[in-house]
């Protein structure tokens, strides 16, 4: 198993490349059962979770194979329907297999998902729904067993909370079924609006992206589209937060600044310089003043609100800050195991249920340390704490940043980082 080195206390200054979004790859490759044929890729990332899910829908039957920058699958000779254990437990993303693989064949046995251990994500509003749509749901023995009496038929269906990887697989259930299909307050992602452009690429009829109710005219068949997939949001801040953490100043570019409005407003706030072109977002310290953070609160919400997946890296460079910050996490209970890591990094933050109050301690407040990272979010903000502390970190159980975050090292070496992989 390897670790990552990090010698702290050099600014990152450069331009660094965006790769596609993991998030959005993954339900676009799910999109593929949908119909027999060819269907072709671009921009989709190479990651731990990327090759884990081309490998389910192998064990399906879909052949893949990469020509440069295009992924090409062919999902004409499916095998079977089932998504076990083996290649679900290790990604949450799985379970959208669920959805398209009914629209398909219709039925599908699906292991209960795994991922990063950052809250309970139970799958019944996915169940919830599919039932709306005319299918019977059991789960027995880790698996969820999920058959069509008949056609999949049309339903309005609402959940009670939006979330992303339900309203994906609702989608995809519901493009082939027969009549009318609406998706109220469902979720607003711009991930989501990927998945759309390639349904209704493929021939699906759906109305609404972008807001929170969709509206699905169900069809009677789809054909092999091409798609090319978003770049990663997630990806951006990070790098935009590691620059600033680093006190360097930088670009990143082939990116869409659309998607990450309210991390730009909240860089602002610090006291930062943001600057943004069509495809590109520049982060840097006025000219002439001291390097000084002023203290910023965020509260995790939904898109297009403040987003969970940059909570953590925020709180890392909340850490060097100058007066404290409250950060408020709102949709997972369980996502602020890397406090613990940052503690022994030398920062003060305090925890009060789903509230954490982060005391900085200026710029100079952080200092090298062993750590370990205990999901993939989490790993990116000790990454950005190590790139701000004097001396040495080390990140064990890095495979959690290889999940989300491609070609990471080469990256922030680019960038004037001091950071290797090293044996364990």
């Amino acid at each position: 198993m390897e670790k990552l080195v990090i010698e702290g206390g050099r600014p990152l200054v450069g331009e660094v490349p965006i790769s596609g979004a993991k998030n959005a790859a993954l339900p676009l490759l799910a999109a593929t059962l949908l119909t027999p044929g060819r269907h072709r890729l671009y921009n989709v990332p190479d990651l731990r979770d990327t090759r884990t899910f081309i490998r389910l829908l192998a064990d399906l039957g879909v052949e893949s194979q990469r020509e440069k920058e295009c992924l090409i699958l062919d999902s004409s000779r499916l095998r079977h329907a089932e998504a076990s254990y083996r290649l679900v437990k290790t990604m949450r993303a799985s379970v959208l297999v669920l959805g398209p693989l009914l629209a398909r064949l219709g039925r599908a046995r699906v292991s209960l998902p795994g991922g990063c251990a950052i809250g309970a994500r139970p799958i019944n509003f996915h169940l919830m729904g599919l039932e709306q749509l005319g299918v019977r749901c059991r789960l027995e023995g880790g698996y969820v067993d999920a058959r069509a009496e008949g056609p999949l038929h049309g339903a309005v269906i609402y959940f009670d909370i939006p979330t992303v990887t339900g309203t994906e697989n609702l989608l995809m259930a519901s493009v082939l079924a027969e009549g009318t299909t609406v998706l109220k307050n469902a979720a607003r992602e711009p991930e989501i609006g990927n998945l759309i452009d390639m349904l209704n690429g493929m021939g699906a009829r759906i109305e609404g992206k972008e807001s929170d109710c969709l509206t699905i005219h169900g069809v009677s068949r789809l054909t092999p589209a091409d798609c090319t997939i978003i770049p990663d949001r997630i990806e951006a801040g990070t790098y935009l937060l590691a620059i600033a953490a680093s006190g360097g100043s930088g670009r990143v570019t082939r990116c869409n600044p659309a998607h990450l409005l309210s991390l730009l407003e909240k860089l602002r706030q610090t006291g930062l310089q943001i600057h943004e072109g069509s495809d590109w977002v520049e982060v840097d310290w006025p000219a002439g003043q001291a390097r000084q953070l002023r203290s910023v609160d965020i509260k995790t919400m939904p898109f297009p609100g403040y987003p969970t997946d940059l909570q953590a890296q925020f709180m890392a460079l909340m850490t060097l800050a100058s007066e404290s910050s409250v950060i408020h996490e709102t949709i997972f209970e369980n996502r602020f195991m890397h406090i613990a890591e940052l503690h022994r990094m030398g920062a003060r933050i305090r925890v009060d249920g789903r509230l954490a109050v982060v005391s900085g301690s200026g710029m100079a407040g952080l200092s090298g340390a062993p750590v370990m990272a205990t999901d993939l979010r989490a790993s990116s903000s000790l990454v950005i704490a190590g790139l701000a502390a004097s001396g040495r970190t080390e990140i064990s159980r890095i495979y959690h940043l290889e999940r989300g975050y491609e070609r990471l090292v080469e990256k922030l070496s680019a960038l004037g980082a001091r950071v290797w992989k090293e044996e364990e």
